[in-house]
């Protein structure tokens, strides 16, 4: 009999207990006959070559620590083989993609991005002209977990040129964008895709209460439900997998609110350490598991 695949699921410290994904997806690499591990990202002592396969699954902390996360991703490449790989992670941890992809025709929610040293108010005042929305969101472009991210009324112009500054100042670019209000009555749609075809959604309630302030926790809590998209969500997510590059990934979750109009826009496209909310899809588990070890055995073959 040979050796038993070995997988690391990926998390941080900070996450140990909190993602629910981990005992189902443990569960389901051990029917398949592979041991998986959790395993911290930054962790010193794991020998990350004995692992076949290391997952990136709740490494939640990485936004503050970008460039140390990313180098960590690069070393073990070099010995392993990490999902998903390295050019998607740096590609997909900072949001600037959502305009990339705005600019291939995507239906996106509008999105503005100010960098360090630009004027803050100058940008809202723009965002604020171009926008007749009665609230805006201001995030950090490098972020995760919605920490960091808030709501703001237009008439609280100071309070979100502030926000934008402390990221500024930080040496973060900042992302605003109009709240669409139909998220506080739809909610958003999380659409997971496992090789390029589509395995379940559901309902993510509103995240962003109204006068709330900035998550300070790893990340909001969430109020998620079962959900079947509509055929509209689930014809721009298939256009989104198409147009995300270094080809179809292993695993994406894709998420959608509609704008003014009703139309899906996409608000983030998650690849690199998503929930993917598998004790909301029976046999979805196991669907991912099956996916990964698809791949890796397609990689063995060569």
């Amino acid at each position: 009999m040979g050796e038993k695949i070995r997988v690391a699921l990926v998390t941080a410290r900070a996450a140990r207990g909190l993602d629910e994904d981990e005992a189902p997806l443990k569960q389901a690499f051990e029917a398949a006959g592979c041991e998986a591990l959790p395993v911290e990202w930054d962790d010193p002592q794991p020998d990350w070559g004995s692992f076949r396969l290391v997952l990136l699954r709740s490494a939640w902390d990485y936004a503050e620590r970008i460039q140390e996360f990313l180098a960590w991703v690069e070393r073990v490449s070099a010995v392993t083989n990490v999902l998903n790989p390295l050019p998607l992670v740096r590609w997909n941890t900072d949001k600037h993609y959502i305009a990339k992809l705005a600019r291939a025709g995507i239906s996106t929610v509008p999105s503005t991005f100010v960098e360090p040293g630009e004027d803050a108010g100058a940008a809202l005042k723009q965002v604020l002209q171009r926008h007749a929305n009665a609230e805006l969101v201001v995030k950090p472009a490098v972020g995760a977990g919605s920490r960091d991210a808030q709501r703001h009324k237009r008439q609280e112009f100071d309070s979100a040129v502030m926000h934008m500054q402390r990221l500024l100042s930080a040496g973060r670019s900042a992302l605003v964008q109009p709240y669409l209000e139909r998220v506080d009555v739809d909610g958003e749609t999380a659409l997971m895709f496992f090789e390029g075809r589509f395995s379940h959604a559901v309902r993510k309630g509103p995240l962003l209460p109204p006068g709330g302030a900035a998550t300070s926790g790893l990340f909001a809590a969430e109020t998620i439900d079962p959900r079947q998209p509509g055929a509209d969500e689930l014809r721009l997510a298939q256009r989104i997998i198409g147009e995300i590059p270094f080809g179809t990934p292993l695993y994406a979750r894709i998420d959608l609110i509609r704008g003014d109009r009703g139309e899906p826009c996409l608000l983030e496209l998650e690849l690199t350490e998503p929930s993917l909310f598998f004790n909301h899809a029976p046999g979805s588990a196991d669907r991912y598991a099956a996916a990964v070890l698809r791949w890796y055995g397609q990689r063995a073959s060569r």
